[in-house]
Protein backbone atom coordinates (compact mmCIF):
# COMPACT_ATOMS: atom_id res chain seq x y z
CA UNK A 1 0.00 0.00 0.00
CA UNK A 2 1.43 3.53 -0.70
CA UNK A 3 2.54 5.74 2.12
CA UNK A 4 -0.16 8.68 2.55
CA UNK A 5 1.18 11.35 5.52
CA UNK A 6 -1.44 13.08 7.62
CA UNK A 7 -1.48 16.89 6.76
CA UNK A 8 0.56 18.45 9.02
CA UNK A 9 1.34 22.31 10.02
CA UNK A 10 4.36 22.03 10.53
CA UNK A 11 5.52 24.82 13.58
CA UNK A 12 8.80 23.47 14.28
CA UNK A 13 12.32 24.03 14.26
CA UNK A 14 12.37 22.65 10.85
CA UNK A 15 11.03 21.35 8.58
CA UNK A 16 8.71 23.76 7.85
CA UNK A 17 5.32 23.59 5.33
CA UNK A 18 6.59 23.54 2.11
CA UNK A 19 4.57 25.77 -0.75
CA UNK A 20 2.10 23.94 -3.52
CA UNK A 21 4.39 25.79 -6.33
CA UNK A 22 7.72 23.66 -4.45
CA UNK A 23 5.16 19.88 -4.39
CA UNK A 24 4.53 20.56 -7.97
CA UNK A 25 8.02 21.41 -9.60
CA UNK A 26 8.89 17.79 -7.49
CA UNK A 27 6.52 15.97 -10.18
CA UNK A 28 8.10 17.52 -13.62
CA UNK A 29 9.19 15.09 -15.64
CA UNK A 30 12.93 13.88 -14.77
CA UNK A 31 16.00 15.07 -17.01
CA UNK A 32 19.08 13.32 -16.94
CA UNK A 33 21.83 15.46 -14.87
CA UNK A 34 23.73 16.68 -18.21
CA UNK A 35 21.02 17.24 -20.25
CA UNK A 36 21.49 20.74 -21.67
CA UNK A 37 18.00 22.45 -20.35
CA UNK A 38 19.09 21.25 -16.79
CA UNK A 39 22.87 23.18 -17.30
CA UNK A 40 20.49 26.15 -17.56
CA UNK A 41 18.42 25.13 -14.59
CA UNK A 42 21.94 24.82 -12.77
CA UNK A 43 22.84 28.58 -13.80
CA UNK A 44 19.69 29.88 -13.10
CA UNK A 45 19.89 28.23 -9.22
CA UNK A 46 23.05 29.52 -8.52
CA UNK A 47 22.38 33.18 -9.43
CA UNK A 48 19.26 32.97 -7.29
CA UNK A 49 21.04 31.83 -4.38
CA UNK A 50 23.87 34.32 -5.46
CA UNK A 51 20.74 36.64 -4.73
CA UNK A 52 19.60 35.35 -1.22
CA UNK A 53 22.95 35.11 0.08
CA UNK A 54 23.41 38.43 -1.28
CA UNK A 55 26.98 37.60 -2.85
CA UNK A 56 28.63 38.01 -6.28
CA UNK A 57 30.99 34.85 -5.10
CA UNK A 58 31.42 32.47 -7.78
CA UNK A 59 31.55 29.17 -6.02
CA UNK A 60 27.85 29.18 -4.81
CA UNK A 61 25.78 25.57 -5.25
CA UNK A 62 23.54 23.68 -3.53
CA UNK A 63 24.79 20.26 -2.15
CA UNK A 64 23.33 17.40 -2.78
CA UNK A 65 22.65 16.47 0.94
CA UNK A 66 21.02 18.02 4.02
CA UNK A 67 22.32 21.20 6.17
CA UNK A 68 24.63 18.88 8.28
CA UNK A 69 26.30 17.98 4.90
CA UNK A 70 26.65 21.90 3.94
CA UNK A 71 28.49 22.08 7.34
CA UNK A 72 31.01 19.14 6.53
CA UNK A 73 31.75 20.72 2.85
CA UNK A 74 33.17 23.48 4.50
CA UNK A 75 35.04 22.12 7.05
CA UNK A 76 36.09 19.33 5.29
CA UNK A 77 38.02 21.55 2.09
CA UNK A 78 39.33 24.43 4.38
CA UNK A 79 40.62 22.46 7.33
CA UNK A 80 43.37 20.19 7.34
CA UNK A 81 45.23 18.11 10.03
CA UNK A 82 47.10 19.92 12.87
CA UNK A 83 45.32 23.58 11.87
CA UNK A 84 43.48 25.44 14.68
CA UNK A 85 39.54 26.41 14.43
CA UNK A 86 38.50 28.95 17.25
CA UNK A 87 34.66 27.64 17.41
CA UNK A 88 31.33 29.55 19.07
CA UNK A 89 29.33 27.37 21.00
CA UNK A 90 25.95 29.07 22.34
CA UNK A 91 24.15 26.11 21.29
CA UNK A 92 23.83 22.66 19.62
CA UNK A 93 25.12 23.58 16.12
CA UNK A 94 28.30 24.73 17.11
CA UNK A 95 29.04 21.91 18.76
CA UNK A 96 28.77 19.62 15.82
CA UNK A 97 31.18 22.50 14.72
CA UNK A 98 33.34 21.19 16.95
CA UNK A 99 33.35 17.75 15.94
CA UNK A 100 33.57 18.53 12.68
CA UNK A 101 37.34 20.15 13.59
CA UNK A 102 38.61 17.51 15.85
CA UNK A 103 37.33 14.98 13.13
CA UNK A 104 39.74 17.13 10.21
CA UNK A 105 42.70 16.14 13.01
CA UNK A 106 42.17 19.98 14.08
CA UNK A 107 42.43 21.42 17.27
CA UNK A 108 39.11 23.11 18.21
CA UNK A 109 39.39 26.15 21.16
CA UNK A 110 36.56 26.43 22.45
CA UNK A 111 34.68 29.79 23.01
CA UNK A 112 31.53 29.16 25.03
CA UNK A 113 28.36 31.15 25.68
CA UNK A 114 25.24 30.22 27.73
CA UNK A 115 22.56 28.84 25.98
CA UNK A 116 19.74 31.64 25.22
CA UNK A 117 22.08 33.82 24.90
CA UNK A 118 24.49 35.21 21.28
CA UNK A 119 27.83 34.80 21.07
CA UNK A 120 29.65 37.40 23.18
CA UNK A 121 32.37 39.59 21.18
CA UNK A 122 34.94 39.97 23.75
CA UNK A 123 35.23 36.32 24.37
CA UNK A 124 35.83 35.92 21.19
CA UNK A 125 38.04 39.26 20.74
CA UNK A 126 40.04 37.09 23.76
CA UNK A 127 40.30 33.65 22.06
CA UNK A 128 41.46 35.45 18.57
CA UNK A 129 44.20 37.12 20.79
CA UNK A 130 45.29 34.06 22.61
CA UNK A 131 45.23 31.74 19.48
CA UNK A 132 46.76 34.63 16.78
CA UNK A 133 47.90 31.01 14.40
CA UNK A 134 44.44 30.08 14.32
CA UNK A 135 43.25 29.36 10.80
CA UNK A 136 39.82 29.93 11.07
CA UNK A 137 36.48 31.69 13.26
CA UNK A 138 33.47 29.23 13.46
CA UNK A 139 30.16 30.40 14.45
CA UNK A 140 26.28 29.83 13.94
CA UNK A 141 24.90 33.18 12.92
CA UNK A 142 21.27 31.74 13.38
CA UNK A 143 21.24 28.94 16.46
CA UNK A 144 18.36 26.47 15.89
CA UNK A 145 18.44 25.16 19.08
CA UNK A 146 18.09 28.21 20.92
CA UNK A 147 16.48 31.02 18.91
CA UNK A 148 19.51 33.38 19.25
CA UNK A 149 20.84 35.03 16.44
CA UNK A 150 24.18 35.95 16.80
CA UNK A 151 26.46 39.18 15.23
CA UNK A 152 27.79 37.82 12.12
CA UNK A 153 29.04 40.80 10.45
CA UNK A 154 30.89 41.90 14.07
CA UNK A 155 32.53 37.89 14.18
CA UNK A 156 33.25 37.79 10.22
CA UNK A 157 35.19 41.09 10.68
CA UNK A 158 37.37 40.25 13.52
CA UNK A 159 38.24 37.57 11.69
CA UNK A 160 39.05 39.04 8.78
CA UNK A 161 41.28 41.23 10.44
CA UNK A 162 43.02 38.84 12.14
CA UNK A 163 43.67 37.00 9.27
CA UNK A 164 41.81 34.38 9.56
CA UNK A 165 39.05 32.44 7.09
CA UNK A 166 35.21 32.60 9.04
CA UNK A 167 33.20 29.66 8.94
CA UNK A 168 29.36 30.81 9.54
CA UNK A 169 25.98 28.06 9.97
CA UNK A 170 22.92 30.06 9.19
CA UNK A 171 20.73 26.93 8.04
CA UNK A 172 17.50 28.79 9.49
CA UNK A 173 18.93 32.72 9.04
CA UNK A 174 18.82 32.51 5.18
CA UNK A 175 15.58 34.58 3.66
CA UNK A 176 14.18 34.63 7.23
CA UNK A 177 16.33 37.44 8.80
CA UNK A 178 19.25 39.55 6.85
CA UNK A 179 22.50 37.52 5.57
CA UNK A 180 24.48 39.56 3.45
CA UNK A 181 27.69 37.54 2.66
CA UNK A 182 29.59 40.48 0.74
CA UNK A 183 28.09 43.03 3.31
CA UNK A 184 29.91 40.65 6.62
CA UNK A 185 33.01 39.25 4.44
CA UNK A 186 32.39 36.16 5.37
CA UNK A 187 34.37 33.00 3.61
CA UNK A 188 32.38 29.76 3.87
CA UNK A 189 28.68 30.20 4.90
CA UNK A 190 26.38 27.08 4.54
CA UNK A 191 22.32 26.88 4.87
CA UNK A 192 19.31 24.37 4.31
CA UNK A 193 16.29 24.28 2.18
CA UNK A 194 13.79 23.26 4.81
CA UNK A 195 13.83 25.94 7.11
CA UNK A 196 12.67 29.72 5.63
CA UNK A 197 12.97 28.82 1.62
CA UNK A 198 10.09 26.98 2.93
CA UNK A 199 11.79 23.71 -0.04
CA UNK A 200 11.99 19.83 0.73
CA UNK A 201 14.72 18.55 2.95
CA UNK A 202 18.21 17.33 1.65
CA UNK A 203 19.67 20.30 -0.06
CA UNK A 204 21.93 22.54 1.21
CA UNK A 205 22.88 26.06 -0.26
CA UNK A 206 26.42 27.04 0.54
CA UNK A 207 29.15 30.23 -0.83
CA UNK A 208 32.72 30.65 -0.20
CA UNK A 209 34.68 33.75 -0.89
CA UNK A 210 37.67 34.08 -3.43
CA UNK A 211 40.05 33.93 -0.37
CA UNK A 212 38.46 30.76 0.65
CA UNK A 213 38.83 29.20 -2.91
CA UNK A 214 42.66 29.36 -2.69
CA UNK A 215 42.89 27.91 0.35
CA UNK A 216 40.86 25.13 -1.21
CA UNK A 217 43.46 25.12 -4.04
CA UNK A 218 46.16 25.27 -1.77
CA UNK A 219 46.01 22.62 0.49
CA UNK A 220 48.57 20.12 1.27
CA UNK A 221 46.58 17.10 1.94
CA UNK A 222 43.83 15.67 0.27
CA UNK A 223 40.16 16.63 1.23
CA UNK A 224 38.94 13.56 3.16
CA UNK A 225 35.80 13.35 1.48
CA UNK A 226 35.35 12.65 -2.13
CA UNK A 227 31.86 13.29 -2.71
CA UNK A 228 32.32 16.80 -0.82
CA UNK A 229 35.71 17.81 -2.38
CA UNK A 230 34.73 20.82 -3.47
CA UNK A 231 38.20 20.39 -6.18
CA UNK A 232 35.82 18.81 -8.04
CA UNK A 233 32.72 19.32 -7.25
CA UNK A 234 33.61 23.08 -8.92
CA UNK A 235 34.19 21.05 -12.14
CA UNK A 236 30.28 19.79 -11.99
CA UNK A 237 29.00 23.41 -11.09
CA UNK A 238 31.06 25.89 -12.61
CA UNK A 239 30.05 28.38 -14.76
CA UNK A 240 29.26 27.50 -18.47
CA UNK A 241 27.74 24.81 -20.23
CA UNK A 242 30.89 22.53 -20.20
CA UNK A 243 30.44 20.44 -16.55
CA UNK A 244 32.89 17.29 -15.68
CA UNK A 245 30.23 14.59 -14.57
CA UNK A 246 30.91 14.24 -10.64
CA UNK A 247 27.83 12.52 -9.29
CA UNK A 248 24.11 12.41 -10.17
CA UNK A 249 22.83 15.53 -8.70
CA UNK A 250 18.91 15.20 -7.18
CA UNK A 251 17.35 16.53 -10.55
CA UNK A 252 13.92 16.70 -8.95
CA UNK A 253 14.91 18.00 -5.52
CA UNK A 254 16.83 20.76 -7.65
CA UNK A 255 13.23 21.60 -9.52
CA UNK A 256 11.78 21.90 -6.11
CA UNK A 257 14.89 24.63 -5.15
CA UNK A 258 14.58 26.68 -8.11
CA UNK A 259 10.85 26.96 -7.36
CA UNK A 260 11.65 28.25 -3.82
CA UNK A 261 14.00 30.42 -5.05
CA UNK A 262 12.22 32.11 -7.67
CA UNK A 263 9.23 32.42 -4.84
CA UNK A 264 11.82 34.32 -2.81
CA UNK A 265 12.70 36.97 -5.11
CA UNK A 266 9.34 37.29 -6.21
CA UNK A 267 8.26 38.25 -2.51
CA UNK A 268 11.53 40.23 -2.51
CA UNK A 269 14.30 39.81 0.41
CA UNK A 270 13.46 42.59 2.37
CA UNK A 271 9.22 41.82 1.86
CA UNK A 272 10.38 38.31 3.54
CA UNK A 273 12.41 39.74 6.56
CA UNK A 274 9.33 41.82 7.25
CA UNK A 275 6.58 38.82 7.05
CA UNK A 276 8.54 37.02 9.44
CA UNK A 277 9.19 39.74 11.82
CA UNK A 278 5.43 40.71 11.89
CA UNK A 279 4.16 36.74 12.26
CA UNK A 280 6.85 36.40 14.96
CA UNK A 281 5.19 39.61 16.73
CA UNK A 282 1.64 38.55 16.86
CA UNK A 283 2.66 35.25 18.05
CA UNK A 284 5.07 36.86 20.87
CA UNK A 285 1.94 38.92 21.66
CA UNK A 286 -0.38 35.78 21.55
CA UNK A 287 1.78 33.70 23.71
CA UNK A 288 2.62 36.62 26.43
CA UNK A 289 -1.29 37.10 26.76
CA UNK A 290 -1.56 33.38 28.45
CA UNK A 291 1.61 33.91 30.57
CA UNK A 292 3.78 32.41 28.04
CA UNK A 293 7.25 33.56 28.09
CA UNK A 294 10.19 34.10 25.44
CA UNK A 295 13.31 33.91 27.49
CA UNK A 296 15.83 34.97 24.80
CA UNK A 297 17.14 38.93 24.96
CA UNK A 298 14.78 40.37 22.64
CA UNK A 299 17.51 41.98 20.56
CA UNK A 300 18.96 38.45 19.78
CA UNK A 301 15.69 36.63 18.82
CA UNK A 302 14.70 34.99 15.67
CA UNK A 303 11.61 36.02 14.53
CA UNK A 304 11.16 32.41 12.58
CA UNK A 305 12.28 30.10 15.68
CA UNK A 306 11.00 31.38 18.94
CA UNK A 307 12.07 29.70 22.34
CA UNK A 308 9.31 29.48 24.31
CA UNK A 309 9.74 28.69 28.11
CA UNK A 310 7.24 25.87 29.16
CA UNK A 311 5.59 26.82 32.55
CA UNK A 312 6.09 24.57 36.07
CA UNK A 313 3.34 21.86 36.29
CA UNK A 314 2.94 21.35 32.39
CA UNK A 315 4.10 18.19 30.45
CA UNK A 316 5.93 19.06 27.49
CA UNK A 317 5.68 15.71 26.11
CA UNK A 318 1.78 15.07 26.67
CA UNK A 319 0.96 18.24 25.49
CA UNK A 320 3.17 18.27 22.20
CA UNK A 321 1.15 14.94 21.67
CA UNK A 322 -2.13 16.48 21.77
CA UNK A 323 -0.82 19.34 19.90
CA UNK A 324 -0.20 16.56 16.48
CA UNK A 325 -2.90 14.34 17.49
CA UNK A 326 -6.01 17.02 17.81
CA UNK A 327 -4.75 19.95 15.88
CA UNK A 328 -2.32 18.28 13.49
CA UNK A 329 0.24 20.97 14.56
CA UNK A 330 4.04 20.00 15.25
CA UNK A 331 6.37 22.44 17.50
CA UNK A 332 9.71 21.51 18.69
CA UNK A 333 10.84 20.04 21.38
CA UNK A 334 13.85 21.98 23.59
CA UNK A 335 17.55 20.14 22.77
CA UNK A 336 20.48 19.36 24.73
CA UNK A 337 20.45 21.58 27.66
CA UNK A 338 16.74 22.72 27.33
CA UNK A 339 15.46 19.47 26.60
CA UNK A 340 12.05 19.61 28.75
CA UNK A 341 12.56 23.16 29.33
CA UNK A 342 11.17 24.93 26.35
CA UNK A 343 9.43 24.72 23.32
CA UNK A 344 10.32 25.87 19.84
CA UNK A 345 7.66 27.19 17.61
CA UNK A 346 9.11 27.70 14.29
CA UNK A 347 7.17 30.29 11.50
CA UNK A 348 9.71 29.82 8.80
CA UNK A 349 8.80 30.29 5.20
CA UNK A 350 5.13 29.35 3.90
CA UNK A 351 4.86 28.51 7.55
CA UNK A 352 4.52 32.52 8.68
CA UNK A 353 1.60 33.26 8.18
CA UNK A 354 -1.64 34.87 10.23
CA UNK A 355 -3.61 32.11 9.68
CA UNK A 356 -0.38 29.57 11.25
CA UNK A 357 -0.74 32.12 14.18
CA UNK A 358 -3.99 31.53 15.33
CA UNK A 359 -3.79 27.66 14.92
CA UNK A 360 -0.80 27.25 17.08
CA UNK A 361 -2.12 29.78 19.86
CA UNK A 362 -5.34 28.23 19.71
CA UNK A 363 -3.98 25.06 20.05
CA UNK A 364 -1.85 25.76 22.72
CA UNK A 365 -4.77 27.31 24.84
CA UNK A 366 -6.32 24.47 24.76
CA UNK A 367 -3.44 21.82 25.40
CA UNK A 368 -2.56 24.35 28.42
CA UNK A 369 -6.33 24.78 29.74
CA UNK A 370 -6.43 20.67 29.18
CA UNK A 371 -3.44 20.42 31.72
CA UNK A 372 -5.14 23.05 34.59
CA UNK A 373 -3.72 26.39 33.38
CA UNK A 374 -6.32 29.63 34.23
CA UNK A 375 -6.40 30.68 31.04
CA UNK A 376 -9.74 32.18 28.96
CA UNK A 377 -10.15 30.80 25.94
CA UNK A 378 -9.29 32.97 23.01
CA UNK A 379 -7.36 35.14 24.67
CA UNK A 380 -4.48 35.29 22.81
CA UNK A 381 -5.75 34.87 19.77
CA UNK A 382 -7.75 37.86 20.59
CA UNK A 383 -4.39 39.71 21.46
CA UNK A 384 -2.72 38.54 18.28
CA UNK A 385 -4.94 39.73 15.86
CA UNK A 386 -3.98 43.62 16.44
CA UNK A 387 -0.45 42.58 14.96
CA UNK A 388 -1.53 40.23 12.25
CA UNK A 389 -2.05 42.77 9.59
CA UNK A 390 1.03 43.93 7.32
CA UNK A 391 1.76 47.22 6.61
CA UNK A 392 0.82 48.57 3.13
CA UNK A 393 2.99 50.01 1.29
CA UNK A 394 2.88 53.73 0.29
Amino acid sequence: MSFQPPQRILMGPGPSDVHPRILSALARPTVGHLDPSFIQLMDEIKALLQFCFQTTNELTLPVSAPGSAGMETCFVNLIEPEDTVIVCQNGVFGGRMKENVIRCGATAVMVEDDWGHAIDINKVKTAIANNPHAKALAFVHAETSTGVQSDAAALSTLAKEAGMLSIVDTVTGLAGINVDVDDWGADAVYSGTQKCLSCTPGISPVTFSPRAVEVIQQRKTPVQSWFLDLNLVMSYWGKGAKRTYHHTAPVNALYALHESLLIVKEEGLEASWERHMHNHLALRAGLAAIGLNLPVNEADRLPQLNLVAIPDGIDDATLRSQLLTDFDLEIGAGLGALAGKVWRIGLMGYSAKPENVRHCLTALEHGLIAQGMPIESGTAVAVSYTHLTLPTKA
